[in-house]
């Protein structure tokens, strides 16, 4: 970091000094270099464990529509509550894909992805939209973006490591396609209903006290760790710590993720745009990796799904991978690893930034008149966890106190105003469950970081 980032002493953890920064990297190389070898194993184990077998897209919908409940019903690792559901699931999926035309298919870390024509895909008959939107001018998207300095960088997508799959395949669309993260009925068996699998309950940090469940009554709550601020607004971005803390399904843990909230209204009229990594195991097939994830709600959560499964995003670059994982994450004392994403409501649509390219957008037809039709008022960052009697770690497992190289953070954090300006945020901490996750921070510098904090914590019992 530059010598002006921020104040540093030896008494606190908020981050490397200027006069420790060389060691702290030559420190880093070194675990980095032990981190490469760990890695290697943890891959092997990880591709044995989930083998990355390609299944043809018309191969993918034949078996949905032959699927029997029996025979779905019957896998141990199905929670599906009964035909009906079952049903409800495949007919979402068939009509995901009606009308389709797929030019190849690629599979990356058990992900499918199906390259389909942009006025093909199913968010077009979502809307009765006949072309994507103009996206912001590039120039847009780097406003106040930091680029990565010499303590963290930027994580490295599969796709600039892997431009070829296992099967053969390329991982890049071709022109005027995208990809489209197949949704299947392996993966919907995991959660009881479709709804189930679609929602995200309550997401909105501001009210984490409030008692808000899914449809199983098992699944307990959310926890956070989160800073806010009060404030109308057309977007923001932040640069997230990218770290994959283990989410033990087996104890009752559900998901761990660090995000971005911007929303607006409340009650039944809250609307909110969401970007960040998730660990997620039920949503990728068991996957103990961060994956990328977006999320959006008109109504208080009643609808809105993960990663536009229920075909709620209009994506125009053929980059940016939906519930990807990443070549690189973060280890406690070792490397730190980064992503940047960003929303931005422009000409009434919410338009998502990631690293630096505009993905696609949320029309703002989705938003039904509401307030984030016009604008959002409040803009949230930190962690959120779901557990049953215990709750997952946040973060990198660390409270935020251990700082940097060791608790998750959050920097270069700004809103973008009525008038279209970028903002540095001047956000406040809150800690709903602080015997599990903290906030450290917010913190006001200069340089690569600007505004920043730290997130997160073990997490455990008594939440």
């Amino acid at each position: 970091m530059p010598n002006n980032a921020f104040p540093y002493s030896k008494s606190n953890h908020y981050g490397p000094s200027p006069a420790t920064s060389t060691s702290l990297t030559r420190r880093a190389l070194t675990v980095g270099a032990f981190a490469i070898l760990i890695s290697a194993f943890a891959a092997q184990a990880f591709a044995e464990t989930t083998p990355e077998k390609f299944v043809p897209f018309n191969q993918f919908l034949d078996s949905t529509r032959s699927a029997t409940a029996s025979d779905v019903l019957s896998r141990p690792e199905s929670k599906v509550r009964d035909p009906a559901a079952l049903e409800e699931m495949r007919q979402a999926i068939l009509n995901r894909y009606q009308g389709v035309e797929v030019s190849h298919s690629f599979v990356l870390d058990g992900e499918h992805y199906d390259c389909v024509p942009v006025n093909q895909q199913p968010s077009f008959r979502t809307y009765g939209i006949k072309a994507a939107a103009e996206a912001p001018p590039a120039e847009l998207i780097s406003r106040h973006q930091a680029s990565a300095d010499e303590d963290a960088t930027r994580a490295k997508s599969l796709v600039s490591e892997q431009p070829i799959d296992a099967a053969g395949n390329s991982t890049q669309c071709e022109a005027s396609t995208v990809p489209l993260l197949r949704t299947s009925l392996e993966t919907m068996s995991h959660f009881a209903t479709l709804k189930q699998f679609y929602q995200k309950l309550p997401g909105n940090a501001v009210r984490a006290a409030q008692a808000h469940e899914f449809d199983d009554p098992s699944v307990a709550s959310h926890k956070y760790s989160f800073t806010y601020q009060y404030v109308n607004n057309l977007g923001g971005n932040s640069n997230l710590n990218l770290w994959s803390p283990y989410v033990n399904t087996a104890e009752g843990e559900i998901f761990s993720l660090s995000q971005e909230w911007y929303v607006g209204g409340s009650g039944a009229a809250t609307q909110t745009e969401e970007v960040g990594w998730v660990v997620y195991p039920a949503m990728f097939n068991g996957s103990e990796k961060a994956h990328f994830f977006i999320f959006s709600t008109p109504n208080d959560y009643a609808t809105g799904c993960w990663n536009n499964s229920c075909n709620d995003f209009v994506q125009v670059a053929d980059s940016g991978l939906l519930g990807a994982t990443w070549n690189n994450y973060s280890s406690s004392g070792g490397p730190q690893y980064e992503i940047s994403a960003e929303y931005y409501l422009y000409q009434g649509n919410w338009w998502l930034g990631y690293d630096g390219t505009w993905i696609g957008y949320y029309p703002g037809s989705m938003y039904k008149g509401g307030q984030n039709t016009k604008y959002a008022q409040i803009i949230e960052f930190g962690t959120e966890g779901v557990g049953t009697t215990i709750w997952p770690p946040e973060g990198s497992g660390a409270f935020s106190s251990k700082g940097f190289g060791y608790a998750a953070y959050q920097r270069n954090l700004y809103y973008i105003n009525t008038a279209g300006t970028s903002i540095w945020d001047s956000l406040s901490p809150d800690e709903p469950s602080p015997a599990c996750y903290t906030i450290t921070g917010p913190y006001d510098s200069t340089g690569a970081w600007s505004r920043y904090f730290y997130e997160g914590g073990p997490g455990g019992k008594g939440c």
